[in-house]
């Protein structure tokens, strides 16, 4: 990681009024992490906690057969290892990023005393802990119920929520990590969405998407899942935000008003 410059783009701290923001300016470090990098391992304490600008983050579960499997996706709109609040704790979960980015950082022992003094911190606090445990009870019924074609495409429109273009500087390899399925699985199941055009073009380690037709392919989780956490964002942090934590979704949006139905590769395929 690098030292850098950015302004304040986490939406989490932009929140804040200037007197609680700065309880927390004085001691944060600007740095930036490339893709793959780990920020936190499992097992490692919760110390910095980080407030992403930018990029982002896969929370990873580890298993006992040495596979692992995305639990959730972090960018701009969250804080790793802000749960230190609660006291010194040992990480659950491996956090790399998966989109390079840029975040500020601050020791968990300040962060755990400006959290003391502010009212306002704790209120974030909570809200992001309340949208995280929405993602991670809609990632799970999501693994349990739904094909790897529409979690491919869910993983996909998370990542594309949180980089500036159609471009997804992402590898087979990490979609492999992100969905837990083989490599192969996915090679092949980006083949079929290249053929209903959700993937004009997938190459060298970038993909391009057409969100409107990836949306149609990705399961209902994607959908249910953003909203769910837009409204808890939108009604709670104290502050109007200029940007939306998440992309716009005017197609998922013009579906479900319509009554349309979103098209399975599998009834692409009949």
């Amino acid at each position: 990681m690098t030292a850098h410059r950015a302004g304040l783009g986490n939406r989490l701290l932009a929140a804040l009024p200037p007197a609680d923001l700065g309880l927390l300016t004085p001691y944060f470090k600007k740095v930036s992490f490339e893709p793959d990098a780990v920020l936190v391992r499992s097992g490692d304490e919760l110390d910095p906690v980080y407030f992403p600008h930018s990029g982002a983050i896969a929370f990873m579960l580890d298993m006992p057969d040495g596979q692992s499997v995305a639990t959730t996706l972090m960018g701009r709109e969250g804080a790793l290892a802000s749960f230190s609040v609660l006291g010194p704790s040992l990480s659950s979960v491996t956090a790399i990023a998966r989109i390079a980015g840029t975040a500020s950082l601050i020791s968990a022992a300040k962060f755990r005393a400006a959290y003391a003094q502010s009212a306002a911190i704790r209120n974030v606090v909570q809200i992001h802990a309340r949208a995280v445990l929405l993602q991670l009870q809609h990632v799970a019924a999501c693994n349990a119920l739904h094909r790897v074609d529409g979690r491919l495409a869910r993983w996909l429109l998370q990542l594309h929520d949180r980089v500036p273009n159609d471009l997804l500087p992402v590898t087979h390899e990490a979609l492999a990590q992100l969905v837990g399925v083989r490599r192969t699985t996915v090679t092949l199941t980006m083949s079929k969405l290249r053929e209903v055009g959700a993937v004009p073009s997938d190459r060298r380690g970038f993909i391009e998407i057409d969100r409107a037709r990836l949306e149609r392919v990705a399961c209902d989780c994607y959908g249910l899942m953003q909203f769910n956490i837009d409204r808890t964002y939108c009604q709670e942090l104290a502050a109007p935000q200029p940007h939306p934590p998440f992309r716009q979704r005017a197609v998922v949006a013009s579906n479900r008003a319509s009554g349309g139905s979103r098209v399975s590769l599998a009834e692409k395929e009949k």
